[in-house]
């Protein structure tokens, strides 16, 4: 009881600091005389959003957003994971990929927009891309990490026992490592939302990321705060779905114990 008792305060307490900052906001940009263009108060971002949703304008650009930001993850996150398992079970072929997989992380992802332009076009396809590119390193790095730290003496049990290479890796290392992979893709899916949204602001037609330059275009400051609430929702949306299906994947593993 008392663990939900103090969710429920923390919970009351966070909305109640939302409140008073948006309250704050308000008024300041109000009183300060600082014109809307450079700093609209919340309500003029509340109408922007209401007259966005009830015309029905921001729907096709919120799908379009989904669509890449699923489909970047999906990608990023088989690669990143296979890749992982593959560098953890093979130290040789962990030290020949480490450099490749370093510079595609440190090489700016909007540097490459413009060649992935070239090579996939305008639209999606791009978009994509770069979300993979981008969500998949962490899931990679933890997978990695999560493999390679098991229990020596455990992992002298399972060869005692004459357990092979690929039940080694089933029933021992994936199941023990499950919580620091998952972490990693919580970091993937936060990730995936931020390279969905960059890469909508070059190679994008429609979508969450192409409306912000629109809106900077229209010097429609309002619409833009509009915009920014939505992508944080759906992170935050995302990121509980995420924190939910870790916590059903690691149930059973929690029971043992």
């Amino acid at each position: 009881m008392k663990p939900i008792v103090s969710r429920t305060r923390t919970s009351a307490g966070s909305w109640a600091l939302l409140a008073v900052l948006l309250a704050a906001w308000e008024l300041g940009a109000r009183g300060s005389g600082v014109s809307a263009l450079v700093l609209p108060p919340p309500s003029a971002v509340l109408r922007s959003l209401w007259a966005g949703f009830a015309t029905g304008y921001f729907w096709p650009h919120i799908l379009g957003t989904c669509i890449e930001l699923v489909s970047g993850l999906l990608l990023g996150c088989v690669i990143g994971f296979a890749s992982g398992v593959a560098m953890a079970e093979s130290a040789q072929l962990g030290r020949l990929l480490k450099p490749y997989v370093i510079v595609s992380q440190v090489i700016p992802k909007l540097a490459l927009m413009p060649l992935f332009i070239v090579w996939f076009g305008f639209g999606m396809t791009s978009t994509v891309v770069i979300t993979a590119l981008i969500c998949f390193f962490p899931l990679m790095e933890t997978t990695v990490t999560s493999l390679q730290q098991i229990d020596p003496q455990r992992l002298e049990l399972f060869r005692m026992l004459g357990a092979t290479r690929c039940q080694t890796l089933l029933r021992l290392k994936l199941p023990c490592g499950l919580p620091g992979i998952l972490a990693g893709l919580r970091v993937a899916v936060v990730l995936a939302l931020v390279g969905a949204v960059v890469g909508e602001f070059i190679g994008a037609g429609k979508g969450l990321g192409a409306l912000i330059i629109a809106s900077q275009g229209m010097m429609d400051t309002p619409l833009m705060f509009a915009v920014l609430v939505i992508i944080a929702v759906l992170g935050m949306l995302l990121y509980q779905i995420t924190v939910a299906i870790e916590k059903r994947l690691l149930l059973p593993y929690t029971d043992i114990h």
